[in-house]
């Protein structure tokens, strides 16, 4: 039996599922390496992680029964020949299985890590609008209030809130409520109510700091013809379109300019 095929076993209720895993693990192994190089946080594949994770839990099912077949003394297949072919199937599913799964949590590290050390920032991205300002209080109030000046966007309320999933954006509010509370009772209930807020952006300096886009990357070109982009910056008043890359070119580039080509499918990172 060849290796494709046993692979391929875990979907034959669907007629092309074969060429549908493999081009999935590839999109996966892709993203993966686009994610670990790029600094942002790329948008989340739901789609493509959802089949992913369905494969992944029909695969340990295929495992689990073929163990419990081949240590059955009862089961039909007593041959040497055809527990051989069992043990065989088993070590090509798990060492698949494992390799999968490996994909999967390096990509959720990477992608916990990027939220963690710009958590205020990807809550502000995806924020609702926020509501109108409530009236001033009294100065009595004012003057009562001990709590930090902080407000803490939810992305929870935001149907789609891309580049996160909503397990991201989830977790993300979660982490910054606890952040901000720790910070607060550490030392920020001790500063001025003016100076307690993580998201200030007084004196036009923001408090809160993205990921960056201007670092350089390789690419590989996947079209005929992609333009690179030139943001408006050093020198550039409004964004240009700069030298084109051919159909196998591999180029350093800043990420900024290629960002577009990359969401289009035009350029791979390597």
């Amino acid at each position: 039996m060849d290796i494709d095929d046993i692979l391929a076993s875990v979907d034959r209720h669907d007629a092309s599922a074969p060429e549908s895993t493999a081009l999935d693990h590839q999109l996966l192994t892709r993203f993966w390496v686009a994610e670990r190089a790029v600094s942002e946080l790329l948008p989340w594949p739901g789609s493509l992680m959802m089949r992913m994770m369905e494969r992944v839990r029909r695969q340990i099912e295929k495992i689990e029964d073929l163990a419990a077949s081949s240590s059955d003394p009862s089961s039909l297949s007593t041959t040497s020949t055809s527990k051989t072919n069992i043990n065989l199937t088993l070590s090509i599913l798990q060492t698949d299985l494992a390799r999968t799964q490996y994909l999967i949590r390096s990509l959720l590290r990477q992608r916990l890590a990027k939220l963690t050390k710009h958590s205020m920032h990807y809550l502000l991205l995806v924020a609702p609008a926020p509501a109108p300002a409530p009236p001033s209080p009294s100065p009595s109030q004012s003057q009562s209030q001990s709590q930090p000046h902080d407000s803490i966007p939810d992305p929870t309320l935001v149907p789609n809130p891309s580049p996160l999933s909503p397990q991201e954006a989830a977790f993300l509010h979660a982490h910054q409520t606890l952040l901000a509370a720790h910070y607060g009772a550490s030392f920020l209930d001790s500063f001025p109510p003016q100076l307690r807020r993580l998201d200030d952006n007084a004196g036009g300096t923001s408090m809160v700091q993205g990921p960056e886009v201007r670092e350089a990357v390789v690419v590989r070109c996947l079209a005929e013809e992609v333009r690179v982009v030139v943001p408006p910056g050093d020198g550039v008043e409004e964004e240009q379109l700069g030298t084109s890359m051919r159909m196998g070119d591999v180029w350093v580039v800043r990420w900024e300019g290629i960002r577009g080509a990359w969401e289009r499918g035009d350029v791979e990172v390597l």
